[in-house]
């Protein structure tokens, strides 16, 4: 059976088998990933058109209680420059956003502990009071369940935490001891009980990641059903474990894209600036693989180059009317058109018809 058979497959069934996916996972054919982000770009346009959403990036805080050991921003980098933004910068990030066409602000931050209830759902519930036409997401790691339900209450709309990985084991590798994969899996879970329209997702090409861990991953992805899922290449951090590591690779970030779009057909997928990092042209071939949302940077040009998640981050000396701007031509280029919506998830709380 060849991949080709299986990718017309998985676009009309969403789904295969554990030996089918390793196959289209293990192809190295090129075109075949063409022909895999054709079949995704006809399954996304089917829900959301050639529109493209824009979420305003808002990263808060880059304190850390958490030692990752891939992430630039982990507790034990002495070398990080450390921030954190006022309720008031915060919130004029959000107004000149709005007044850019924005309608979505993620609010990303470290685990820092500094953020306590009482001042997150201020905060949002103070986006909210000032852009009430707006979603508002957040980013800030593990919570408890009644910290969820509180922020959630509070007026935020959706919530990203990337699961990493779906194998337990190498969670292990990626993470130190006082950080717990069942936890995070929780979190998830709970995040969907409350009602949040939630995002997980994993680095593409972490190290020690096998095709059978993204497997793995395929059929997380399938069990949760997230609204969202971000997806992106490991990047090396000259300040971590893994600094010598190679990066993930672009065919195998696109191809997971393509995939995630198949069997999670209305998913909103961002085409990550890790994505672009790694290519000058990387966003946009994540549109052409499947993805529909792009995260322009609002926050102050002060602060970018300290969130440094991974070395060599793009966009981090634009303005954010550049940012915009040049993202709209981006898009453009290539056929698809950003909108000022809030672009939530398909259907999300409305009564809606699939076309084609």
């Amino acid at each position: 059976m060849n991949s080709y058979f299986l990718a017309d497959k998985l676009h009309n069934d969403g789904n295969l088998t554990d030996n089918e996916f390793l196959k289209i996972l293990y192809e190295t054919d090129s075109k075949f990933n063409d022909y895999l982000a054709e079949l995704a770009r006809k399954k996304r346009e089917n829900y959301y058109g050639k529109d493209v959403y824009v979420r305003g990036l808002i990263e808060f805080t880059n304190y850390c209680k958490n030692n990752c050991y891939y992430c630039g921003i982990r507790r034990g980098n002495k070398n990080a420059r450390r921030y954190r933004l006022t309720k008031e910068e915060i919130l004029s990030c959000v107004r000149m956003g709005h007044g850019l066409g924005f309608r979505t602000f993620v609010l990303q931050g470290g685990e820092d502990p500094y953020f306590t209830d009482e001042i997150l759902t201020d905060i949002v519930k103070s986006v909210k009071n000032l852009c009430p036409d707006s979603a508002v997401t957040l980013s800030v790691g593990e919570r408890e369940f009644e910290s969820y339900e509180k922020l959630f209450k509070a007026g935020a709309d959706r919530y990203l935490l990337r699961h990493e990985t779906a194998d337990a084991d190498h969670y292990a590798m990626l993470h130190p001891a006082d950080m717990d994969f069942y936890n995070r899996i929780k979190c998830l879970k709970n995040l969907k009980q409350i009602g949040y329209q939630v995002g997980a997702g994993m680095m593409i090409g972490s190290p020690f990641q096998t095709k059978e861990h993204l497997l793995k991953d395929i059929r997380f992805l399938q069990e949760l059903k997230p609204e969202m899922v971000g997806i992106g290449p490991f990047i090396p951090h000259r300040d971590t474990d893994f600094k010598a590591k190679a990066a993930g690779a672009l065919s195998d970030v696109l191809k997971l894209l393509s995939i995630t779009r198949l069997i999670l057909p209305a998913c909103l997928l961002p085409a990550t600036t890790a994505l672009g990092t790694i290519h000058p042209k990387g966003r946009e071939m994540g549109i052409l693989a499947g993805a529909n949302v792009v995260m322009p940077n609002l926050s102050p040009k002060g602060v970018r180059g300290k969130y440094l998640l991974y070395d060599n981050k793009i966009c981090t000396g634009d303005e954010a009317a550049e940012c915009v701007n040049c993202m709209k031509n981006r898009m453009a280029n290539i056929g698809y058109n950003v909108v000022v919506s809030r672009g939530d998830y398909f259907g999300w709380g409305k009564n809606v018809t699939i076309h084609g």
